[in-house]
């Protein structure tokens, strides 16, 4: 018992160096489970998700994490209007239209879109409270990723579990990241990305660069932070230039 709350303070102690991480205004709860970490709360955005999560598993000890931390979202939408928006989303996307689309809420799964006898791949989307979980097969881990994006950008979205599978199997890297983000930044309506540059290195991505605006700063990172996979983003962006 000592040395699980050792491990437990020395987690609190990590999470509470992290300048971006509000505590006070924002608690998360940790446990420990079997061999696994747990941590449940709810924060203000998913860069906030992403730090917890990564300065809790650089903590020597901890090896697995329970993640139940969820995204406040804008709004709260029932259940099946998030996933009404979701599967419009996706059906809406252009690159992902080899992919026969179904929705599934509780037991009962439809198609809503069927990509025909050519289909590449399914895309199965359900919402649980607020909870998008994506799953079943692409072709390409941008795909993956871009699904991943969209479905973070749903309003009433408090988190997404992309279980989407890549077949045939591809090998991810750095370059294949830093796509991933580039894609995600390409379909936001307020970035431009003439003048941005994006490298990545093991799951840290840094965009750098000018935007014409702070609005645009902030919107670059956002989107950065939802791309499957990128575990810290060095936002080096300025205004202008």
């Amino acid at each position: 018992m000592d040395s699980v709350d050792s491990l437990l303070s020395a987690v609190r102690e990590a999470l509470a160096r992290e300048p971006r991480l509000d505590l006070q205004r924002y608690p998360i709860r940790l446990w420990w489970e079997w061999n696994d970490l747990g941590m449940a709360g709810e924060v203000p955005d998913v860069a906030s998700k992403k730090l917890a999560l990564e300065r809790a598993a650089a903590v020597p000890g901890v090896a697995h994490i329970i993640d139940e931390l969820h995204v406040i979202p804008d709004r709260r939408l029932p259940d099946d209007q998030v996933l009404e928006h979701v599967c419009r989303d996706l059906s809406a996307e252009s690159a992902l239209q080899p992919f026969t689309l179904r929705a599934r809420m509780g037991k009962e799964a439809r198609t809503w879109r069927d990509a025909g006898p050519d289909a590449r791949g399914a895309i199965e989307a359900r919402v649980e409270d607020g909870v998008v979980t994506l799953d079943g097969d692409v072709t390409g881990l941008g795909h993956k990723r871009l699904a991943g994006v969209l479905a973070w950008w749903v309003p009433g979205v408090r988190d997404v579990v992309n279980g989407l599978g890549v077949s045939p199997r591809e090998q991810d890297n750095d370059g294949e990241m830093a796509d991933g983000v580039r894609l995600a930044l390409e379909k936001d309506p307020l970035v431009s990305t003439e003048s941005v540059s994006i490298s990545s290195r093991s799951g840290v991505v840094t965009l750098s660069g000018a935007v014409n605006s702070e609005m645009a700063r902030e919107a670059a990172e956002r989107d950065a932070w939802c791309v499957w996979g990128v575990d810290l983003v060095d936002n080096q962006l300025v205004i202008g230039g």
